[in-house]
């Protein structure tokens, strides 16, 4: 791959934005150890973080759309999503979560 841009640019670039994923991680970091106390509304967004995250990291994987809506439904990844989401429903348990869901998409994977 070439570029018009020069290595001390690209550098520039990456130590630019390295400074800014920083300065953005350390700004809260830093405004939650000067308060007393975080505020219960945000306490209240904070719990949902984990879950948030973990559905925006397997979501797109297993509601890839395929030639056909039959083939995505069928595909393993889609129903071991499912069986993850009805753990994760009834047993409120992230690692339990995982788990099943892992060991559902390999069997999932072996049986279809």
């Amino acid at each position: 791959m070439t570029t018009d841009y020069g290595p001390l640019a690209i550098w520039a670039v990456v130590l630019a934005v390295g400074v800014a994923t920083f300065a953005i991680r350390y700004s809260f970091i830093y405004l939650f150890g000067r308060i007393d106390g975080v505020p219960p509304r945000v306490e209240e967004g904070l719990r949902f973080v984990p879950a948030a995250v973990l559905a925006a990291l397997v979501a797109p994987s297993i509601v890839d759309p395929g030639p056909t809506v039959v083939a995505t439904v069928v595909d393993g990844r889609f129903l071991a999503g499912v069986v993850a989401a009805l753990v994760a429903w009834y047993t409120d348990n992230m690692f339990a979560t995982i788990a099943v869901g892992l060991f559902a998409l390999w069997t999932f994977g072996a049986v279809l």
